[in-house]
């Protein structure tokens, strides 16, 4: 596949997280205070699983690792939202699915080798080592979230997780510049910005709402 393609794909991958993120913004706006929007977590599942797809083009475990762990995250936060078991049943069983015949296509497609993704020649190991920290971080913050979640017994986005965005998202953001990725720089530094933003929107409205989540 040509390199035009393997990055469109990356690109709407990260058009996708953008636009969770604007839709979270903006609902977040107008109720005063930090929201979980259903949607949010709809296009986070889909443009997770191109992002997986995206990282296996470009031989590099740092993306496809970051996206693992947070995959099933949203379908935890689906179903506190009741929004999981309304969707079409073929959905659900091949969005469950996909993770699954993703590595099966790394094991068994002849012309890709498993390995090559701890030796890419083009990623230096302190490198990788920098940006798997960095994904690391980034990936805990959904994992900080769903325990909140659980423990909440219902979808929330505590102050936290947009603290652990904003440490993961600027070392991803050296480790892309160093990776010359464009997808990378690109989707980090639009986060970066929502992020902070969502910050200001808990404090500001922690004094008039006792930490209020919905």
């Amino acid at each position: 596949m040509s390199n035009t393609w393997i990055f469109t794909i990356g690109f709407i991958a990260q058009g996708l997280f953008s636009a969770r993120l604007i839709v979270q913004w903006i609902r977040s706006e107008k109720a005063g205070k930090v929201l979980s929007p259903t949607l949010f977590w709809q296009l986070s599942l889909i443009a997770s699983f191109m992002l997986i797809i995206y990282g296996v083009l470009r031989n590099d475990i740092v993306i496809i690792g970051g996206q693992l762990i947070s995959y099933f995250i949203y379908i935890r936060n689906l179903r506190f939202k009741n929004a999981w078991r309304h969707l079409p049943v073929w959905f659900r069983v091949s969005t469950l699915a996909s993770p699954a015949i993703a590595l099966c296509y790394l094991l068994l497609n002849k012309q890709f080798h498993f390995h090559a993704l701890l030796s890419n020649p083009e990623i230096s190991f302190p490198l990788m080592v920098w940006g798997s920290a960095g994904q690391i971080i980034f990936t805990f913050r959904f994992v900080y979230q769903w325990l909140h979640s659980e423990k909440m017994k219902k979808s929330v986005l505590p102050p936290g997780f947009w603290i652990i965005s904003l440490i993961g998202s600027l070392m991803i953001i050296t480790y892309a510049i160093f990776r010359l990725d464009p997808v990378l720089i690109a989707g980090q530094l639009f986060g970066v910005i929502i992020y902070s933003r969502n910050l200001y929107i808990h404090y500001r409205s922690a004094p008039r709402k006792t930490q209020a989540y919905s």
